[in-house]
């Protein structure tokens, strides 16, 4: 019988006294004045469907009129330390026009839908339960992603920004099949570029609806990026293919568009250019990320038989005596940083990880 790649479902990790320092200390941390388990005290709720009438798995909730006059206030309050200084001047333009549930995931998370009255502009946000594992994976995608990540934090709630964008299993149900030659090469290229930067920080389960596609129109033609949306997987498993997109089911549509549109040197090519870029983040970062991986060193993230199964199939394949000696993951993190690190100059065409 095949072996499932993610069998068990994943703990919530405290933050630890020491992350919390790091998180004060470059403004991440919130005094809330709503946490995650106030919101779970909805009354009712209604099902959520989308434009073609398929239930979203998202259920909209509802509270007592007196409840939900203090939550709103409160939401808004949280939306301004989000996006701007906390400054309560511009509370009077907002309306919260939606609170939804996800009833799907290990994170079940909030999402609130926030409305400018004046423009009708509006944006999104989430709360979900604090857990160390997704902040570590927050953090790191803010520093060695191409993108900025906005979030806030304390013991009992997290708070994420929303990222824009297609998600995955829509993406390829409705937009890849009328994709050009052109786009699809494209698209292929980025996602091995996403692949590996998912296994170099130990980002898993990134299956078709834990990340978006973004478009974004460039002169006379359609640039396709990819963009992971869920952390709640960071290096947790000890398979080291769950931190590889490639081995999931439904990801098999891209995978064949990947098959078809690069040859192996193109593939190479694409996965040490990636691995360059993502050095030279490791390095340009490199006090604050030394300082995260340090307080992760100290951590316990994982289930013991998965820290060793991941430092041996890690080894397997680097030959890299530092991931056989960790003693935590966080030591694996590091391990892994200063592998891509060292070999960025001089990478090994060859090399499977």
């Amino acid at each position: 019988m095949k072996e499932k790649l993610i069998s068990k479902k994943k703990p919530f990790y405290k933050i630890s006294e020491e992350l919390a320092f790091f998180l004060k200390d470059y403004d991440r941390w919130i005094t809330s004045p709503v946490y995650y388990d106030d919101l779970l005290r909805f009354s009712g709720s209604v099902v959520v469907y989308d434009k073609n009438d398929k239930d979203t798995l998202w259920v909209s909730v509802y509270y007592s009129d007196s409840e939900r006059r203090e939550i709103d206030f409160n939401l808004k309050k949280i939306y301004t330390q989000l996006h701007s200084d906390g400054n309560e001047s511009g509370i009077q333009y907002l309306n919260i026009d939606a609170i939804d549930y996800c009833t799907f995931g290990n994170s079940k998370p909030f999402r609130i839908k926030v409305r400018n009255i004046l423009n009708d502009n509006f944006t999104y946000y989430y709360m979900k339960k604090t857990d160390a594992s997704r902040v570590y994976g927050l953090e790191f995608e803010h520093m060695l992603s191409p993108y900025n990540l906005n979030y806030l934090v304390n013991h009992n709630t997290l708070v994420e920004e929303h990222i824009a964008g297609i998600p995955g299993d829509t993406f390829m149900k409705d937009f890849l099949p009328d994709c050009n030659d052109s786009e699809l090469a494209q698209i292929a290229k980025e996602y091995v570029k996403f692949n590996e930067r998912s296994m170099i920080r130990l980002l898993g389960d990134m299956r078709a609806y834990n990340y978006v596609v973004v478009p974004t129109h460039d002169l006379d033609q359609v640039v396709y990026k990819i963009r992971p949306i869920d952390f709640d997987q960071q290096s947790f498993e000890g398979k080291l293919s769950v931190y590889r997109p490639q081995f999931f089911k439904e990801n098999v549509p891209i995978m064949d568009i990947v098959r078809t549109k690069l040859n192996h040197n193109s593939i190479n090519q694409y996965k040490i250019e990636e691995r360059s870029i993502v050095a030279r983040r490791i390095i340009s970062s490199s006090n604050r990320l030394n300082k995260l991986v340090k307080t992760m060193q100290l951590e316990i993230l994982t289930l013991p038989e998965n820290l060793e199964r991941l430092r041996g199939e890690i080894y397997k394949f680097t030959k890299d005596k530092a991931f056989l000696e960790s003693k935590s993951m966080g030591d694996i993190m590091k391990a892994s940083f200063d592998y891509v690190r060292k070999h960025y100059e001089d990478v090994d065409t060859h090399s499977q990880f």
